[in-house]
């Protein structure tokens, strides 16, 4: 899958990625793109204040397919999902503040996805839920704008927004003008 962006977070201690590979551990993220005319399907966070991509972890065994279906299932309640084109894989290095690591090397692989007309009930964790997550349609250009705001204005923001806005601007030249 062609890689689309590779980041390094400011607070590591390194220049590039290959001076601390090795050191921390990877985690794989299944995130789907969804689109209809020019409206997303995105999860809005309350507490973050940001629109992100549906999508999650990779489990273990998991085949990366597999886990785009159970999660845009479990995230948004979309149903009749198909997997119609792999997009591309964004690369971070990033702090890891739980015990064993100090850092975690995230690849987000992105399908674009259709999905059957209606969402049904979602069956989101614990910490989605209390994070006031929930799948929303809106017009692309509206969560970038959104998303860009609170990147400038807010304190909120959680580490995830820079990759999400990036995709949405990506999704919007690439895609939208198909």
């Amino acid at each position: 899958m062609r890689l689309l962006k590779s980041t390094l977070h400011p607070d590591l201690n390194a220049t590039t990625p290959e001076e601390i590979t090795g050191l921390g551990f990877t985690r794989r993220a299944a995130r789907a793109i969804v689109l209809r005319d020019s409206q997303i399907l995105m999860l809005y966070t309350e507490r973050y204040h940001d629109y992100s991509i549906p999508g999650g972890g990779v489990d273990e065994g998991e085949d990366i397919r597999q886990a785009l279906l159970r999660e845009l299932e479990e995230e948004t309640g979309a149903h009749t999902i198909q997997i119609l084109s792999e997009f591309g894989r964004y690369q971070e290095f990033r702090p890891w503040h739980k015990p064993g690591f100090d850092f975690v090397q995230m690849e987000s692989y992105c399908f674009v996805c259709a999905i059957g007309e209606e969402l049904g009930d979602t069956r989101l964790e614990h910490h989605e839920l209390q994070n006031g997550m929930r799948p929303v349609w809106i017009d692309i250009h509206e969560a970038i704008a959104h998303n860009e705001h609170t990147m400038a204005h807010s304190d909120k923001k959680g580490l995830s927004i820079e990759r999400e806005t990036y995709l949405l601007r990506l999704i919007r030249d690439e895609l939208l003008t198909r």
